[in-house]
């Protein structure tokens, strides 16, 4: 596979492409074009050819793409042909839903540890994880080596907690904490901010 420097926005849209076909295997479909793939994804056929071009040749003319085929391809092309551990921290309900997802594996990451401060949840196991106390968060995240972590706590906790999982060796947050993170620079930081995501839907209707 040929893999050259490329847009951000194609690392999304591959995301996209990924999810949609997906979802066309499980409803047992085996082929599928460029143009009926960019109505699912709602993206222009030519952007997907081109997209999939800085990887190599993907899809025979007049037939289209193989949609198993295709979900390897992406996978490795975005590294999720592995499974990398990841930390939780905070086991509240946002915590203990993602704790519960089947699906994660299947998207190239497991949660490994999970850390929580409520003496009640330490101790304790949640799908096979068992909650460690957040004070031993650096010297498990070491001993793990873990580089990626998701944060579900309150937005008071997020920038402490944050900060030391950078200075513990993570590499990639994910926070569910609505307020902004300063990470160190080579720290990437993603936020899932769901009331705000509720209030632009209410805006559009």
């Amino acid at each position: 596979m040929v893999q050259r420097r490329i847009p951000t926005e194609t690392v999304g849209r591959l995301l996209t492409y990924l999810r949609v076909l997906l979802c066309l295997a499980e409803q047992g479909v085996d082929t599928v074009s460029s143009r009926d793939l960019g109505n699912s994804c709602d993206v222009n056929p030519c952007v997907i050819r081109k997209d999939l071009s800085y990887f190599g040749g993907f899809g025979k003319r007049g037939v289209g793409y193989d949609v198993r085929g295709l979900i390897g391809e992406i996978r490795a092309i975005l590294n999720l042909n592995r499974v990398m551990k990841a930390a939780l921290v905070g086991v509240g309900n946002v915590g203990r839903a993602l704790l519960a997802n089947p699906q994660f594996e299947g998207e190239g990451f497991k949660i490994a540890v999970a850390f929580d401060r409520d003496p009640d949840k330490i101790g304790r196991e949640v799908n096979d994880v068992v909650v460690e106390d957040v004070a031993m968060l650096e010297r498990r995240i070491r001993e793990e080596g873990i580089r990626l972590a998701i944060v579900a706590v309150g937005v008071s906790e997020a920038p402490e907690i944050a900060r030391r999982l950078a200075d513990a060796g993570v590499k990639g947050i994910l926070s569910f904490a609505p307020c902004p993170l300063n990470m160190p620079e080579g720290v990437k930081v993603t936020c899932v901010d769901l009331p705000t995501e509720m209030a632009r839907l209410v805006y559009y209707l």
